[in-house]
C-alpha cells in the first residue's frame, strides 16, 4: 500500500514528495480521487494534493449520489434504450446554455467510466428506480434508474486512514457519529411498531456502540462518506500517494506546457513535477465570499453547505496561467434552499432543505407579501432559482416555510427531527417562529396578516381538491416521489390547521458551482482562444458545468466530477476514453 503523507506523517524526503511524478491531481473530492485513481490505473505514478488536513471536500458531505443515464444496471429492469432518451432530455434541459458536444460527451463516457471502475477497482452503487429525474417537463426524463446510490463502506479498512477521511455535516448524523441512509431513517421512525425497523435499528446502534470504543464516530460509512471513502481506499491500494495540508501556490509552465506544482507543505516549499499533467479538482468556488460577490446573484449568498475549502483557488492557478472561464451562466450555481442556526460551539450550521420537508403535505412557502411563489415540492435547485426571480418584485429571500404542529411532529423541518417532543429551544434560539394563529404568525415574520390567512385558505382548499391550481405541486412523478405516499388525493397538499403554527426563514445557498474553467471533451483546460493548454486538466465543479448550469437529477454533479476526472487521467496517460486501449503505457520515471 502507498504511503499517505499528512501533517502527523513525517516530513517527506526530497525523492517522494519532490521527485518526478506523472500526474499531480489538486483536491481530494470525488473528481480528484476518481482522477487519481484512474491514473493510477493507467500505470501513472500519482499523488493528490489537498489543502486542508482531511480528505474527502464537499463530496464527503454529500449524498453520493451519481446521475449516470445509460448506466448497465438499468438492464436488470429491462431498460436497454436509456442513452437516446437522456440525450432527448439534455437537449431539452439544456438547449442553447451549455455546449453540446460537453454533454454529448459525458453521455458517451459516464457509463464507460463506471464499468471500468466498477470492475477494476471495486466500485459499487445501485440504482435508484424511483429517483425521478427532476425536470419532469422536459421530454426524456426518466421516473428513475439513472441516479446510482453509493453501497456502505467499512471505515475500517482504511486503517489508520480513517482519520484523515472528513466527516458529513454533523448535523445529518444520530447520537453525533452514526450514518444512516435517507431509507434507513424513514423506517428507524417506525420502529416503535415494526420489529423489522427495530431490529434495524439495535444493529447500526450495536455496530455504533462497538466502533465508539476505538474510534471517534461510526465506521459504517453510507452516502458520499462510503463514496469518497472507497475511492481514497481504492486509490491507496493502486499505489497513489495522497498529500494533505498541502497549499498549491502556482503552476510551473515550461515552453508552454504545465509540467509540475509548486507546493507549500510542511514548513518547506517544494515542486512536484508532473511529467504527464496536472488535474485541477479544487470543488469550484462555493465558499469563497469574493467569488461569490463576482459570479452569483445578488443579495449574495452569505453562507453555503459546501467544504470550506472550496474557494476558488485551483481555478486561480489556471487563470495566471492564461485559462479562460466558461461562459457566464443563469446564475452560476447549483442550489439549495438552506436555513441556519449556531451551534454550541460558536460555528454557523447550515442546513439543506433537499427532499425530507419542503414536498411533504401541510407545508407552503412564502414571500414578504405573506403569498406563496413556487411550488414548494420542485428540485432545490429550481426551488432557490423561483426564489431569485420573486425577489425582483416581492421580497423572497429569505423565504418562509410555514406548516402547523402536526407537520412537524410528523415529519420534522429543517434541524428539527420528526417526533421532537417539545420545540421550545428551536423557539427560543430565534430558529423558529411561533404562533397561536395565522394572524399573530404573520406578525412575528413581518408580513402582512390578511395576505398570509388568505394564501393559507386557499392552499387548505386546494388540500381537499389536491389540485394545485396555482403551482400545481405534486402534478408530476418527481414532487410525487417526495411527497407522502400515504395522504391522498395529493401526496403532496395537505392542510395547515393545528395551531400552534411555525415559521422558519430558509436563504440560497450554493452546493457548488456551475461556471468554471472552460474545457474541451478530452477534459483539457482551454485558453482564450479555445487552444488547449498542454498539461494541464481539469473535473468537477472546477470545470464549466457540461450541462449549462441546468441540474438534471440526483447526483448530476459527481456524475459528471467522476467521468471527466476518468477522462482526464485517461487522456494524459494516452489510452483511449472508449476502452479499446486498455493495455498500459510506457511511463517515462
Amino acid at each position: 500500500m502507498a504511503k499517505a503523507v499528512g501533517t502527523a506523517a513525517p516530513d517527506p524526503g526530497a525523492g517522494e514528495a519532490q521527485g518526478r511524478w506523472d500526474l499531480v491531481v489538486l483536491g481530494s473530492g470525488v473528481a480528484g480521487l476518481t482522477a487519481a485513481l484512474s491514473g493510477a490505473l493507467a500505470g501513472l505514478r500519482v499523488v493528490v494534493v489537498e489543502h486542508a488536513d482531511l480528505i474527502g471536500g464537499t463530496s464527503a458531505r454529500s449524498s453520493g449520489t451519481v446521475w449516470i443515464p445509460g448506466n448497465h444496471h438499468l438492464e436488470a429492469h429491462g431498460i436497454s434504450d436509456d442513452h437516446a432518451r437522456a440525450a432527448t432530455y439534455l437537449e431539452a434541459l439544456v438547449g442553447m446554455r451549455g455546449d453540446a458536444t460537453m454533454w454529448r460527451a459525458f453521455l458517451d463516457r459516464a457509463p464507460r467510466m463506471l464499468t471500468d471502475l466498477e470492475a477494476r477497482a471495486g466500485l459499487s452503487f445501485r440504482p435508484f428506480m424511483t429517483a425521478p429525474d427532476y425536470r419532469q417537463d422536459c421530454d426524456g426524463a426518466a421516473p428513475g434508474g439513472r441516479a446510482l446510490e453509493p453501497a456502505a463502506f467499512d471505515g475500517r479498512q482504511l486503517g489508520r486512514e480513517f482519520e484523515r477521511l472528513a466527516w458529513p455535516l454533523p448535523e445529518l448524523m444520530l447520537f453525533g457519529g452514526m450514518m444512516v441512509t435517507r431509507a434507513e431513517a424513514a423506517q428507524l421512525l417506525t420502529a416503535d411498531r415494526s420489529l423489522k425497523a427495530m431490529a434495524l435499528g439495535l444493529r447500526l446502534v450495536g455496530r455504533y456502540l462497538a466502533d465508539r470504543l476505538r474510534y471517534r464516530r461510526g465506521t459504517r460509512l453510507v452516502l458520499g462518506n462510503a463514496l469518497v471513502a472507497r475511492l481514497f481506499k481504492a486509490a491507496l491500494d493502486a499505489g497513489v500517494e495522497v498529500m494533505t495540508a498541502a497549499e498549491s501556490r502556482r503552476l510551473v509552465v515550461e515552453n508552454g506546457r504545465v509540467t509540475g506544482v509548486a507546493v507549500r507543505h510542511s514548513g518547506r516549499d517544494i515542486v512536484l513535477e508532473a511529467r504527464r499533467g496536472v488535474v485541477l479538482a479544487g470543488g469550484g468556488y462555493p465558499a469563497s465570499v469574493v467569488w461569490r460577490q463576482k459570479q452569483l446573484p445578488h443579495p449574495v449568498a452569505e453562507n453555503t453547505p459546501a467544504a470550506p475549502g472550496c474557494d476558488g483557488s485551483t481555478i486561480e492557478l489556471a487563470l495566471a496561467v492564461g485559462a479562460a472561464l466558461g461562459p457566464d451562466g443563469l446564475d452560476n450555481a447549483l442550489w439549495f434552499p438552506s436555513s441556519f442556526a449556531r451551534r454550541a460551539d460558536g460555528s454557523m450550521a447550515v442546513w439543506p432543505h433537499i427532499v425530507l420537508d419542503r414536498a411533504k403535505p401541510g407545508l407552503i412557502a412564502v414571500d414578504a407579501g405573506g403569498r406563496r411563489f413556487a411550488n414548494e415540492a420542485s428540485s432545490y435547485h429550481e426551488f432557490v432559482r423561483a426564489m431569485y426571480r420573486a425577489n425582483a418584485a416581492t421580497a423572497a429571500i429569505p423565504a418562509w416555510l410555514v406548516c402547523d404542529r402536526a407537520f412537524i411532529r410528523r415529519y420534522g423541518l429543517g434541524l428539527i427531527r420528526p417526533r421532537t417532543p417539545s420545540l421550545r429551544r428551536y423557539v427560543k434560539n430565534g430558529y423558529l417562529r411561533e404562533a397561536r394563529s395565522i394572524a399573530e404568525l404573520a406578525g412575528a415574520i413581518g408580513v402582512p396578516a390578511e395576505a398570509l390567512r388568505d394564501t393559507v385558505e386557499r392552499y387548505n382548499g386546494f388540500a381537499a381538491t389536491g389540485v394545485d391550481l396555482d403551482f400545481h405541486k405534486g402534478e408530476t412523478i418527481y414532487d410525487r416521489s417526495n411527497g407522502d405516499s400515504a395522504v391522498a388525493p395529493n401526496p403532496c397538499i395537505g392542510p395547515l390547521a393545528e395551531p400552534p403554527f411555525y415559521a422558519l426563514a430558509v436563504y440560497p445557498t450554493p452546493l457548488g458551482t456551475s461556471r468554471g474553467l472552460s474545457a474541451d471533451i478530452d477534459a483539457r483546460v482551454l485558453d482564450d482562444n479555445g487552444v488547449p493548454i498542454a498539461g494541464l486538466y481539469v473535473c468537477g465543479n472546477d470545470m464549466q458545468s457540461a450541462f449549462g448550469g441546468e441540474y438534471p437529477g440526483a447526483g448530476a454533479q459527481l456524475g459528471q466530477a467522476m467521468t471527466f476526472g476518468w477522462v482526464a487521467a485517461r487522456h494524459a496517460a494516452g489510452l483511449s476514453v472508449a476502452g479499446e486501449s486498455d493495455q498500459r503505457p510506457s511511463v517515462i520515471r
